[in-house]
């Protein structure tokens, strides 16, 4: 189904603001984070990954900037996100192995990230496909796999770059969880999406 009449157009931004409210009410997001973050460390995924993609929240999303404190002592490469442009001028996610918390200053948004001075430094990039387990943050899901971002398409563009074997785990609040989100031709559904209270799988990853 590819959303082009203004009634699912309508219906999208109503399910985002809807989320984004319920998203924002959410009481105890410290504790609820917690229970969230340490289900993703837990899961098999993470466990046989080696290259794990962290999102540094914003806002009302899901805390992860304690957990990912504690994950850089471990054995695993740690890989955080930040917002740039692709020659054409699209946004694009770059890729920053993470290796310690004093490499990030505040960026777009106010969301850590490292210096601009730095983003050319070759032993620090990562490419898409080295990735094997993504932490997805988003507005809306359900219980499908079916996710809402917040429309300006990094996720997206970074989601159709990585490879077939990547798992693609979502983390929210149960609060976010919808009936259906709706879902447009190119949007790509999530493996698991994991809650402070549940842990929803899918079978599939497209139409």
């Amino acid at each position: 189904m590819n959303i082009i009449d203004p009634y699912h157009m309508n219906l999208k931004k109503q399910q985002r603001s809807d989320a984004y409210k319920a998203r924002n009410d959410q009481p105890d997001k410290d504790h609820l984070s917690q229970i969230i973050c340490d289900k993703f460390i837990s899961q098999k995924a993470y466990q046989q990954a080696e290259t794990i993609m962290w999102y540094l929240h914003c806002r009302s999303e899901v805390r992860t900037l304690s957990a990912i404190m504690t994950q850089l002592n471990n054995s695993k490469r740690i890989i955080i996100p930040y917002c740039t442009k692709d020659p054409k001028g699209h946004n694009k996610l770059g890729l920053w192995l993470l290796e310690e918390m004093a490499e990030l200053s505040p960026g777009t948004w106010g969301i850590l990230e490292p210096p601009k001075t730095r983003w050319s430094e070759l032993n620090k990039q990562v490419s898409a496909e080295e990735l094997d387990l993504i932490m997805v943050p988003g507005v809306a899901f359900d219980r499908l796999g079916g996710r809402l971002g917040n429309g300006a398409g990094y996720y997206d563009r970074l989601l159709k770059e990585v490879s077939p074997k990547t798992q693609l785990t979502a983390v929210c609040y149960e609060s976010q969880l919808c009936d259906k989100v709706i879902m447009e031709k190119h949007d790509i559904y999530m493996h698991t999406i994991l809650t402070e209270l549940n842990t929803f799988s899918s079978k599939t990853n497209g139409f």
